[in-house]
Order: structure tokens, then C-alpha cells, then sequence
């Protein structure tokens, strides 16, 4: 499966590039300020959370699975950085927190598909109504503000002359393509998507590799749970609500299949990029959210509609 995925990019590309170039095409011309310097450099920046979430989701996918939790661990990694940070004006032991609440979330994920034997739909589901409980508990429905400075700083400040943010995902783009395409563990998520009966032939443990691929989406919800406290000055119990939604959108869009273990992390990020522009479209626009979000499902219904033509050519 590795290498037939790995050759499959040059036919995917056409269709990711094309549907990218014909947003950038369409808000260019009637969108004011959309192909600003300033506006460009705004998307990428405003798509660095979603990449951090798309990253792993399309490796959860590619194990044929979802995760419908993430948007709501992000909201609760984001209250965790918040409130500790707060608790102990340190951003560090902030980000420790949040790791630690996304990891375990993500583990459970893991153990109730892999183990429990639960539907990812269903399992994650779940999960998601826990971790939207547990903001609203934790946050007392309000917004968590006054966080230190070193938090608020991430967001707006640079490293090289790019912006902290961007730093992060372009670190986490290349640490999942070496783990996607140069690791005995990449090997065995192609295998869990497109023929989990070799990991036992092997007398590998399908279940276990299955627990990390989750573990590490927690982790990454982490991560992002600090870029979303720092862009927003604050946390707040339904933040993050939503983001699962884009991140599967993308992972769709980018050409990852959901079934056979095919998946290209290059394309997820065109796709990423893709939703950042249709969204940051509609904004100067001034179209209401209820209209992106419907546009966003287009874009997942027709990513879905040319996986379908390419699993039965």
C-alpha cells in the first residue's frame, strides 16, 4: 500500500490544485482585500490550528476511522492552558496540561475502538459529548481571561521572520511526514487501513499501534489547544466547537480515502488551505456562519463524490 500511495499524488494533485486555484480565483475577484499581502499571510496564519488537527485526523482516517471528539478536546486543552497558566503564570506548565488532557482523551479514544470494539462514529462521539461537558464544568460556561503575556505573545510573535504558528505546523507537517513515510509505524498505519490482517500475520498487535495513532491526535489537540488560547486572549467552553468538521473537510479534500489506508498528508494541507480560503472568503463577504459551514459541507460532499470515482476506476 505504501507504494501505491506514495505514487498516487501526481493524479491527486490536479484536483486539489484546481479546486484551490478556482476559490482563489473566485474571492480574488470579488472579494475586497482578499489577495492583500496582509489578507494571504492572515489565512495562513488562521489555518495553523486546523493543520495541527488535520495532520492526525488524516492518519486516523487512513486507519479507517474519525474522530468526531477533537473539536471539543481542543476547547478543553485550550481551558486547561488557560486556567493553569493562570493558576501559575507559566505557559510551559500550561502546555503540560493540555498535552496531558489531550493525550488521555485521545488514549481513550483509542482503547474504546481498538479494545472496547465500539464504531469509531459512535466511540468518538462519545467522547465528545465528555469533553464538551467537562469545559462547561471547568470554565463554569464562562470565558477564562486574563492569561499571562508569554501565552497571548505565541500568536503574534516571529521566529526567523514567520510567525510562531506557522513555525509549529510547518514543524508538525514534516515530523508526521517522516513518521507517515519513514517509520516502521507509518508502514503499520497504511497496514491498518489497507490490510490489518498482515500486523497479525506479523504477529504485530493491530490494536495497539491502533491506541497511538488516537493518542496521537489527543496530542496534537494539545498543542493546538496553546495556539488557540494564545489567538483568542483567553479560553473559552465552546471555542473550538466545529473544528472536527474542518478537519475531516480537509483530510477529504487533500484526497485521503476512507478506506484502504490511502492517505497523503501534502494533500491535506492543500486542502487546510483550501477551507482557511473559502472561509476567509465568505468572512469579507460578510455571508453569515450558518452559510460557511454549508459551504464547507459542499466541499466535503464533492471531496467525497471524486473519492467514490477514484476507488471504482
Amino acid at each position: 500500500m505504501r507504494e501505491s500511495a506514495a505514487a498516487s499524488p501526481l493524479r491527486r494533485i490536479p484536483g486539489v490544485a484546481v479546486m484551490l486555484a478556482l476559490l482563489v480565483g473566485i474571492f480574488g475577484t470579488i472579494a475586497p482585500g482578499f489577495l492583500s499581502p496582509a489578507n494571504i499571510s492572515n489565512v495562513l496564519l488562521q489555518s495553523t490550528i486546523l493543520t495541527m488537527l488535520a495532520l492526525p485526523m488524516t492518519l486516523i482516517i487512513m486507519t479507517e476511522g474519525l474522530d468526531l471528539s477533537m473539536g471539543a478536546v481542543v476547547t478543553l486543552t485550550s481551558l486547561a492552558v488557560a486556567i493553569v497558566s493562570l493558576a501559575t503564570g507559566s505557559m510551559l506548565l500550561g502546555l503540560a496540561a493540555a498535552i496531558v488532557v489531550g493525550t488521555a482523551f485521545g488514549a481513550l479514544n483509542g482503547w474504546l475502538v481498538a479494545i472496547a470494539g465500539i464504531p469509531p462514529f459512535v466511540a468518538t462521539l462519545g467522547t465528545l459529548g465528555m469533553a464538551q461537558g467537562l469545559c462547561l464544568i471547568v470554565s463554569d460556561g464562562q470565558s477564562v481571561v486574563g492569561i499571562p503575556r508569554a501565552v497571548r505573545d505565541i500568536y503574534s510573535a516571529t521566529l526567523a521572520g514567520l510567525p510562531v504558528p506557522v513555525v509549529v505546523a510547518l514543524i508538525a507537517y514534516a515530523a508526521f511526514h517522516v513518521l507517515l513515510y519513514h517509520t516502521r509505524f507509518g508502514t503499520y498505519i497504511f497496514a491498518l487501513g489497507g490490510n490489518r490482517e498482515a500486523l497479525r500475520y506479523a504477529g504485530l498487535s493491530p490494536a495497539k499501534w491502533l491506541i497511538g495513532v488516537y493518542t496521537i491526535g489527543g496530542l496534537m489537540a494539545g498543542i493546538a489547544g496553546l495556539l488557540m488560547t494564545a489567538r483568542m486572549n483567553a479560553g473559552h467552553p465552546t471555542a473550538g466547537l466545529g473544528l472536527e468538521f474542518d478537519a475531516i473537510a480537509a483530510v477529504a479534500v487533500g484526497g485521503t480515502s476512507f478506506e484502504r489506508g490511502n492517505g497523503w498528508l501534502f494533500g491535506t494541507v492543500l486542502g487546510v488551505i483550501a477551507v482557511g480560503v473559502l472561509r476567509n472568503g465568505l468572512n469579507l463577504l460578510a455571508l453569515p456562519s450558518s452559510l460557511q459551514v454549508a459551504s464547507v459541507g459542499f466541499l466535503v460532499i464533492v471531496a467525497l463524490f471524486l473519492d467514490g470515482l477514484r476507488s471504482r476506476s
